[in-house]
């Protein structure tokens, strides 16, 4: 047993002490054009000093990639969502000058940067959905189907006071439409409309290039990672609602879109964008390092 302790200290204080010379390289997440980051259900650019994506943007700029957090409804349909981050890219792009930009979304924001890849695909060159929600959430599937209202009325709670707490102000929010977005029913209906890199097998790969556009996911397959977040129990509860790999809240089947770059880090839904507060899982690749290493694999494809 103290062998074993040892040599789990040894790893973990080689992981954080050796790092590769490349990942610190200049220019190492310098891409072509700017990454653009959309947050999930109930999300938000910033909540006090907290960010959605906590300490993502500031490590990708810090190897010279330009990154913009957007804000859209924490709760709305996808489509909606959508329709928001089109217009945000549009300003995004004026101010910049930049002919298309690299979107990555995480849960929700998935089918969100995919609706803009959809509906747009001559403003972006790539669209990463990070535990995209891309076939359904057997969470949504339970909340709208054995108590809509219950489910609708806290989904529209939630979403207020995340409005509140984050100073976002004049967005609609539409419990059960996310919700509704967010089954397995509604992401099949959203999938006939815009199926550009959705597996067409149960847990295959999608067209990793498809109308111009790249597309890639990733995600986590361990609902319990650190027994000091708070959350984590809450995602080792939620993830029993699935029969196979998930991280909590999406199974691993249903991320799959475009190149499936990895679909079982050990990581749960919020690990996979560093929260909550930096809190994951020590024996797994940082989530900030695995953002870093998709900014740099789409600077080698020239995006």
């Amino acid at each position: 047993m103290k062998n074993r302790f040892w040599k789990c200290l040894s790893v973990f204080l080689i992981a954080i002490l050796v790092v590769p010379t490349q990942a610190l390289a200049a220019g190492y997440t310098q891409t072509k054009y700017p990454i653009v980051l959309v947050h999930g259900l109930f999300g938000f650019e910033k909540l006090g000093p907290i960010e959605y994506f906590y300490g993502i943007p500031s490590a990708l700029r810090s190897g010279g990639a330009k990154v913009y957090t957007v804000t859209v409804s924490g709760a709305n349909s996808t489509e909606v969502r959508g329709e928001q981050l089109l217009s945000q890219v549009k300003q995004i792009m004026a101010a910049t000058g930049a002919a298309k930009v690299n979107l990555i979304g995480h849960s929700h924001g998935g089918p969100t940067v995919r609706y803009v890849a959809s509906v747009a695909p001559n403003l972006v060159a790539s669209a990463s959905s990070v535990a995209g929600v891309n076939k359904g959430s057997a969470i949504a599937d339970i909340l709208t189907g054995n108590a809509p209202n219950v489910g609708n009325a806290l989904a529209n709670a939630v979403a207020a006071v995340m409005d509140f707490l984050s100073g976002r102000s004049g967005l609609p929010q539409d419990g059960e439409a996310a919700l509704k977005s967010l089954t397995t029913a509604g992401s099949l209906a959203f999938n006939t409309r815009h199926p550009q890199g959705v597996p067409t097998s149960a847990c295959g790969e999608g067209a990793n290039h498809v109308n111009g556009v790249y597309y890639f996911s990733w995600s986590g397959a361990k609902p319990y990672t650190n027994m000091f977040d708070a959350i984590d129990p809450f995602m080792a509860l939620t993830g029993l609602a699935f029969g196979g790999k998930n991280d909590g809240l999406v199974s691993s089947c249903s991320s799959h879109l475009g190149r499936v770059i990895r679909d079982d880090y050990a990581m749960n839904h919020l690990d996979e964008v560093n929260q909550f507060i930096g809190i994951v899982n020590l024996f797994e690749t940082s989530p900030v390092t695995v953002f870093r290493q998709q900014a740099n694999r789409l600077q080698a494809l020239g995006l």
